[in-house]
């Protein structure tokens, strides 16, 4: 405490300092620097070291209180974490934490507490009070800020106390969720103190429903009937097993056999909440379809293109897909420090690679085999078989992982039954946009109309001086670089590897036969309606019979339409 008296003084003492000294210079000048200089100085530096030692609106300093809890004496600490709890301070959550998990140490040389993780060579160290990284030490340099089980038992209703009343909704989400899970009668006291102060829906919902699971029990009916209701209203699954033990007739809920109306509400209860958790199921369902008709969409929109302008079967395609992959993590190892930002340079990096390789494959072998169907499935097989070695040599054959940027990361939670995944969100919304970008690039562009012309009628195109061979060339590239791009996403759902074209082909083949060659609307329609199919195929039929059955009924529906869903008229229905 002296030394914080001291450094407090020497804030005020050197601005003094400097007006005396100035006023004795007797120059106006040096005079009106140093006022300005000490009004900085007050306005800026006293904050900042105050921050540290100055009292909270509870008269306790957090400096001082984390002296306190170096002491040996365990009721001292507790009276420290008591006055802790009362300093409106960000690091009082983080330091009550350290402090119960056994992180909490002080360095022997300085007495300076600091937070500690286990590495290999010994802890990291970050200080507690600036959270400045101060480096990797040995063990028995720092020791440990002891605590006994009453100690434990109050840091536990702190904590929970401070994350109730925690400006972040998800750490009050989190605080309670696990406070649920043992309610007792200082939990319930704490759940009816936040109920009118939290505004949070979600948070509000297992409030509510910790309170139901207490009023259940209790000896006034239609506090038991209320609270039945309210747990039919949640979608926690804890509310569904204490429903699903009250109808069992076990020993909290024997006497329900006895009151009719209490029994025939649970059940009611219990049927609503299975209804709702089937509703949201269902919608969880439809969007992991729609996420992977989406990365459909993207690995066989191209292929549509080359296949539809060209007819050729391009069996290299998968392995385009995978160039852009890897060109992700390519881009994210020259950019460590702004991984954030890394796919906004990877999607157009991508797409120029992947479709600079597809141009080159096109002036390469692909010209020379136009109208040679076999011929051409095979060269490009071999193609496959080369970029895929020319990746393991360069790369090794070991899967690569690609970082997630923070804005992908997480989840967007409605309840506890339904949540959105930001990747997945942002690949569907992707999808959508290369899409539209093709389709107006398609339609209102001098290249798509060279496109149509030719996938309508070459020779008549030709004729018309249209250079068919210029406008193979960029449409397979064009069709290869939306492949790379298709690589990109990809990489934010799984692990780069050789063999990460392979896993989409076949898929991206089905989806152009079924939705139309060279029909970019059919392309969109069968991409997620394979997708849904899928995955709502997937729960009893299992993956690998999923896209069994999925390829049986494209076989049949091809037998009844082979123009697929959306025929394409011109050359390509002629051929």
């Amino acid at each position: 405490m002296r030394e914080t008296i001291i450094a407090r003084g020497e804030v005020y003492l050197y601005p003094m300092l400097m007006i005396m000294t100035c006023m004795q210079a007797c120059s106006k000048r040096w005079c009106c620097i140093a006022v300005c200089v000490c009004l900085w100085w007050f306005a800026v530096l006293t904050p900042a070291i105050a921050d540290d030692t100055l009292s909270s609106n509870t008269g306790h300093s957090f400096v001082e209180q984390l002296q306190v809890l170096q002491t040996g004496n365990f009721s001292t600490k507790a009276t420290a974490v008591e006055a802790l709890e009362g300093i409106d301070d960000d690091r009082v959550l983080s330091v009550l934490k350290a402090l119960l998990n056994g992180d909490l140490r002080y360095r022997k040389d300085d007495d300076r507490v600091v937070f500690i993780k286990d590495v290999e060579e010994g802890y990291q160290l970050t200080d507690v009070l600036s959270g400045v990284d101060l480096g990797v030490t040995g063990r028995r340099n720092v020791k440990k800020i002891t605590v006994n089980n009453q100690l434990r038992g109050q840091l536990r209703s702190a904590i929970a106390r401070l994350s109730l009343s925690h400006k972040n909704p998800k750490v009050r989400l989190t605080s309670v969720q696990e406070l649920i899970k043992d309610m007792d009668a200082d939990t319930t006291a704490l759940f009816r103190g936040a109920m009118g102060k939290e505004s949070d829906e979600n948070v509000l919902d297992v409030i509510r429903t910790g309170l139901a699971l207490v009023d259940i029990n209790a000896e006034d009916r239609s506090t038991r009937l209320r609270a039945i209701t309210e747990l039919g209203e949640t979608l926690n699954p804890i509310a569904k097993v204490r429903l699903e033990q009250l109808l069992a007739q076990d020993n909290d809920g024997a006497h329900l056999e006895a009151d009719a109306e209490l029994r025939r509400a649970a059940q009611k209860s219990l049927n609503r909440f299975k209804e709702r958790q089937e509703l949201y199921e269902l919608l969880n369902t439809l969007f992991f379809g729609l996420s992977l008709g989406s990365v459909l969409l993207l690995a066989a929109i191209g292929l549509a293109i080359t296949f539809g302008v060209m007819g050729v079967i391009n069996m290299a395609h998968g392995e385009l897909i995978m160039l852009g992959a890897y060109t992700t993590y390519v881009v994210q190892l020259m950019m460590p420090n702004h991984i954030d930002y890394s796919l906004f340079v990877a999607i157009p990096a991508a797409f120029l690679v992947a479709g600079l390789v597809g141009v080159a494959i096109e002036r390469g072998v692909i010209r020379f085999l136009y109208g040679r169907t076999l011929e051409t499935l095979l060269a490009t097989f071999g193609i496959s078989l080369i970029l895929q070695q020319a990746v393991r040599s360069i790369f090794s054959p070991l899967n690569r992982s690609v970082e997630t940027p923070a804005w992908m990361s997480g989840a967007w939670e409605f309840n506890a039954s339904l949540s959105l995944t930001y990747n997945r969100l942002y690949i569907i919304l992707f999808s959508l946009l290369v899409f539209a970008a093709l389709l107006m690039i398609l339609k209102k562009t001098s290249l798509g109309l060279q496109v149509r012309a030719v996938t309508q009628n070459r020779p008549m195109a030709k004729a018309m001086g249209v250079r068919t061979e210029w406008v193979d060339a960029l449409t397979f590239g064009l069709g290869s670089g939306i492949a790379g791009v298709a690589g990109v996403a990809l990489s934010q759902l799984t692990n780069v590897g050789p063999n990460l074209g392979q896993a989409y082909i076949i898929d991206s083949f089905m989806v152009v036969v079924f939705g139309g060659v060279g029909n970019l609307w059919g392309t969109l329609v069968g991409a997620m309606s394979l997708g849904v199919v899928n995955k709502f195929l997937e729960p009893w039929a299992g993956a690998v019979l999923a896209k069994i059955l999925v390829l049986i009924v494209i076989i049949l529906f091809i037998q009844k339409r082979p123009r697929g869903l959306f025929a394409q008229k011109g050359r390509s229905v002629e051929g």
